[in-house]
């Protein structure tokens, strides 16, 4: 029995960075130290970003933040998007907190033992025995590894209902003592977020997760992921990311879907991860679709920036909220350098 999508739900926190905000601060914060900055400050406007949120507003950045502070408020934020995301799913799903028998819980922005999940989970009325499953390090493609995840648990256990939290508070990685490229890239692009879904192989869905699928590549352990030090979290951004949508992910692409016994013949709609303008642009190279056709994934982008692994599930709920029969290819790229592969029917 295939696991189906009962829920899906989005959430972003409170406070708005506005992209004009966010270079006026930017500007106040570097261009006194660095004297290159003048020269990255075109990264903003390229960005195809109009609006951003985060869990703590402009001040906070303005301060010195490391590890305890901006683990804390990791701690709170994540917490909050938890409660915001999962009280939204479950009510769409019509399933009370008690029926849950797992939680996934994936985020790759902070570190909390106890994990995020065990901190709010009686508070909202989950069972003592629920299962609970806390995943960091999968990054960008943390939304359709962790879909993946929670649809195999939902069919390993016919009946059982599985929610899985995606959360990542991009904001607090912010460096004001780093002037590089992949910091400034950071923050022209990143936002905070939460997505939250529930899967069941009963009930009806919004669509059913058919297939499942990774590629890692070697040699990429250095093309995205987090560099850690004293101060906290630092972004490692590789150049070369649209490069490798652009040739290598459709190769990977096609030998999931022929292991699975299908191409892309047979694919009727897409969502993708938006990581950033020039990605999206090179996704639409990669899969042959006409140019301005990933409109869901430049929508997302302008209005939440790059949110890490939620993005491409405010994608997908965008897609989802439109009437379409068929089967959907949904993807997204994450440290390792690895790409997410899902294909879904409704």
């Amino acid at each position: 029995m295939r696991a189906k999508l009962l829920s899906l739900s989005t959430a972003v926190p409170e406070h708005v960075l506005r992209q004009e905000d966010v270079i006026r601060e930017a500007s106040a914060i570097f261009a006194k130290r660095h004297i290159d900055f003048e020269r990255l400050m075109p990264v903003f406007g390229n960005t195809g970003i109009l609006t951003r949120y985060s869990v703590r507003p402009y001040d906070w950045f303005r301060g010195p933040q490391g590890w305890p502070e901006r683990t804390a408020a990791f701690i709170d934020g994540a917490s909050a998007l938890f409660r915001q995301s999962v009280a939204a799913a479950l009510e769409a799903a019509g399933v009370a907190a008690d029926d849950v028998d797992t939680i996934v819980t994936v985020s790759s922005t902070g570190v909390a033992t106890p994990s995020i999940e065990a901190r709010v989970m009686h508070e909202m009325g989950f069972r003592d025995d629920v299962k609970r499953v806390p995943v960091f390090g999968l990054g960008c493609a943390g939304g359709v590894s962790g879909l993946s995840l929670a649809a195999r648990l939902a069919e390993a256990k016919p009946g059982s209902k599985v929610l899985i939290a995606v959360i990542e508070l991009c904001t607090l990685a912010f460096r004001p003592d780093e002037m590089t490229k992949s910091n400034i890239v950071a923050t022209a692009l990143f936002g905070d977020g939460s997505a939250a879904a529930v899967l069941s192989t009963e009930g009806d869905g919004l669509g059913e997760i058919e297939f499942a699928g990774e590629h890692t590549w070697p040699g990429t352990v250095d093309v995205m992921g987090w560099r850690m030090d004293p101060q906290g979290f630092g972004a490692i951004f590789s150049r070369s990311i649209p490069d490798l949508a652009t040739s290598d992910l459709r190769p990977a692409a096609d030998a999931f879907m022929a292991q699975v016994g299908l191409s892309f013949a047979d694919v009727g709609a897409y969502s993708f991860h938006p990581g950033g303008a020039k990605v999206i642009t090179a996704l639409e190279s990669a899969f042959s679709l006409d140019q301005g056709e990933l409109q869901d994934e430049r929508e997302v982008l302008a209005g939440y920036g790059n949110m890490s692994a939620p993005t491409v599930l405010f994608v997908l709920k965008r897609a989802l909220g439109r009437a379409f029969s068929g089967r959907r290819f949904v993807s997204a790229l994450g440290p390792g350098f690895t790409a997410s592969f899902i294909t879904m029917l409704h």
